[in-house]
């Protein structure tokens, strides 16, 4: 997809979320950004999150109900590729439900997530039936997009305009604690956004990579191991290592 259409896409959050011109980043560098003239408030980032993250659980949820449809028609296996994504589309649930918990929409937006799921996911389904690989694609370049949003909440933490977040009394939702599996002494909400912005990292190498492969044959080499020269075996691969996805040839035996 044209970097114009994304950069189309950010500019429909923007305004769907609220975001003033001055808080908007550099137009010329949207995905690279992470400063703006004026940083967001943290009611601000809440709303942002939960717009993107109600949306972010769509495409994994449709690319994996094809598939499996896909394998039921073909009575073939799947070689692993829904179970992926199934949990991609489950791990960004959890996104939005950990934000829920700091933050309750009022009716307007629950209204734009109801018309914004209703033409994504429609998009999504028609998209994925004409081509699984430009629709892997363009979520590899979403997930960009997510990292450098998530990156940008780091930096103003770190800068102290979220004096709220930072506040050593702040508390983050004890689901997120459980389900990240957060140590003591590693919950503030800045560690929060590192591990959120971890899980884009993977859907976006995960994506691309799977972008890269033959749609119906190849296996899904994110749980498969392979057989090497001398009875070795080469581990799985880690998608979070490589941005831009793994050469069908890197991971392909």
């Amino acid at each position: 997809m044209p970097l114009s259409n994304l950069h189309q896409c950010r500019w429909g959050t923007d305004i769907a979320t609220g975001i003033r011109p001055e808080q908007q980043v550099d137009k010329n560098h949207p995905t690279t950004a992470t400063s703006a003239d004026k940083p967001l408030t943290e009611a601000q980032w809440l709303v942002r999150f939960i717009f993107l993250e109600s949306i972010a659980g769509v495409p994994g949820m449709v690319a994996g109900m094809l598939r499996h449809l896909h394998s039921l028609r073909r009575l073939k296996r799947d070689n692993g590729w829904i179970e992926t994504l199934l949990e991609e589309s489950y791990n960004e649930r959890m996104h939005l439900l950990t934000f829920m918990k700091m933050c309750e929409p009022g009716l307007l937006m629950k209204t734009l997530i109801l018309g914004a799921q209703g033409v994504f996911f429609n998009a999504m389904f028609l998209s994925y039936l004409v081509s699984p690989k430009i629709t892997h694609r363009f979520v590899g370049y979403l997930e960009e997009e997510a990292v450098h949003t998530y990156t940008r909440c780091i930096r103003e933490l770190e800068e102290g305009h979220l004096p709220k977040w930072s506040d050593q009394k702040f508390r983050i939702p004890e689901m997120a604690v459980r389900y990240w599996r957060m140590p003591e002494g590693k919950r503030t909400m800045k560690d929060l956004i590192y591990y959120i912005r971890a899980d884009e990292a993977v859907h976006r190498g995960v994506n691309h990579t799977l972008s890269n492969l033959d749609q119906k044959e190849d296996p899904n080499p994110f749980v498969s191991e392979y057989k090497e020269g001398e009875g070795g075996r080469r581990p799985v691969v880690n998608p979070a290592l490589k941005p831009t996805g793994f050469e069908r040839g890197e991971v392909i035996g």
